[in-house]
């Protein structure tokens, strides 16, 4: 029998497996009913992927939405077909440049800046995934989108492979980023490896790796849980009376005199996380997404 168990695990995902293959032997590691993930990365891509269980999977989409950092490795002077190294070689050129010219470049990309999401993506066109398209030759039109790159350090130059550190907002596809890089250089670029660090609050040296949960007791693969409210740092923590919190359970407002409608957090007078709540300026707070089993 599956088990009803709660909580976020922090995975290192190692190269060659899927967010859904990793997703799928954390469940199976746990024996956890439900899980899923909390946003994509690549096979070819290592790092932080958060694994959601039984009742954090309600609160996910915080992580979906919030900034991440990647290492990334980028080779200079080469087009790939896919953007990064899967792909076959469409154009080589000589790399000539220096430090500076490097930085300078780099510096363009930080801000509010617009990508066209490559061709090898997970996003869908008429219910069907776009690297199903590619992998048929078929190039479906696909509308820009404004992203944010908050900040971009140069780590290290080796030849004509560089690496650099981005801090991002959703949405931002590192493989064209790198292209763009490498296009604005003109000598071309792709994406060599990716390694993704940070993502919202939780960082990639507080995961562990599927060995490393393999090797432990179930017990200790708990105690390797961080609670479900650790997906909303940064809400406002309000705490609730008895009264307050039967109420909530039934769906029913509570009168909370609030200078904005931000969603906060909110907690039975016992201590136990209950879920998310929803004020208005007109004095109430409205359940929005709450926990079973509140006690």
């Amino acid at each position: 029998m599956k088990r009803e168990i709660d909580g976020v695990f922090l995975l290192d995902k190692p190269l060659g497996f899927s967010s859904n293959q990793a997703l799928k032997k954390i469940q199976w590691l746990f024996n956890a009913k439900k899980a899923g993930h909390t946003g994509t990365l690549d096979p070819m891509a290592s790092g932080l992927l958060p694994i959601c269980l039984g009742e954090a999977t309600k609160f996910s989409h915080r992580l979906l939405d919030a900034n991440k950092s990647y290492i990334a490795t980028i080779q200079l002077g080469i087009t790939t077909s896919t953007g990064d190294q899967e792909g076959e070689v469409v154009s080589e050129k000589e790399v000539v440049l220096n430090e500076a010219q490097l930085k300078d470049t780099l510096k363009k990309f930080i801000g509010d800046i617009t990508q066209i999401p490559p061709m090898y993506s997970a996003l869908k066109f008429e219910g069907k995934p776009l690297y199903e398209y590619a992998r048929e030759g078929i190039e479906i039109e696909r509308k820009s989108r404004q992203i944010k790159i908050y900040d971009i350090k140069l780590i290290k130059i080796e030849d004509s492979i560089i690496t650099i550190e981005v801090l991002c907002s959703k949405g931002t596809y590192i493989r064209t980023l790198a292209e763009d890089i490498g296009q604005t250089l003109g000598c071309g670029a792709h994406l060599k490896g990716l390694e993704r660090t940070q993502t919202g609050n939780f960082q990639l040296s507080e995961a562990l790796s599927i060995e490393a949960l393999e090797g432990m007791s179930m017990a200790s693969r708990e105690k390797a849980l961080m609670p479900i409210d650790a997906l909303l740092e940064g809400l406002l923590s309000v705490e609730l009376t008895v009264a307050e919190t039967e109420a909530i359970k039934k769906g029913q407002s509570i009168d909370f005199i609030s200078k904005n409608d931000k969603e906060v957090r909110l907690y039975s007078a016992s201590g136990q996380f209950v879920g998310v709540g929803q004020p208005d300026l007109q004095g109430h707070l409205f359940p929005k997404r709450l926990i079973a089993n509140i006690l």
